[in-house]
């Protein structure tokens, strides 16, 4: 069976960054299961993946606008020190839950502490970033009806 839209792959990786900096892995651990064509992992390795097989070894090098999308200056916010006046222990890299006006939460870095101010950065951290996958295709099978129903692997 070759990797296509409804099916359950399980994949061995490593993600690297353009320094060769080992970002994350799943080496050691059980292999990652997805379900092909529902957006459970970036689009540029999805659509990489697509048409492989079980045993299938990728070098596959995904760039930001098919990963985790562009840095976005709009996206970095100064705001008042107080807003935050509850939050304990208050630290650069801390990650944070926050609201936009239509209540949609959303995960911000704290980016820079000041005396009067605070700068949060809602880009995800791989905004911006070349990514480079190794990848091995562990497994392949039909998704089942309700996997493919709720779009991920039960």
């Amino acid at each position: 069976m070759k990797i296509e839209k409804d099916a359950v792959v399980s994949m061995h990786y490593t993600l690297k960054n353009d320094a060769g900096d080992v970002i994350d892995s799943s080496e050691g651990k059980e292999p990652l299961p997805f379900l092909q064509g529902h957006g459970n992992i970036i689009p540029g390795l999805e659509s990489a993946l697509e048409g492989s097989k079980a045993g299938d070894k990728l070098d596959v090098t995904v760039e930001p606008e098919e990963g985790y999308g562009l840095r976005l200056q709009k996206a970095i916010q100064e705001i008042p020190r107080t807003a935050l006046q509850d939050v304990e222990d208050l630290a650069l890299g801390m990650q944070l839950q926050s609201q936009d006006k239509d209540g949609n939460a959303f995960i911000v870095t704290v980016a820079k502490i000041e005396d009067e101010t605070i700068t949060v950065d809602a880009n995800h951290p791989l905004a911006g970033e070349t990514l480079h996958f190794a990848v091995t295709i562990e497994s392949i099978r039909k998704a089942e009806a309700v996997e493919i129903d709720h779009g991920h692997v039960h």
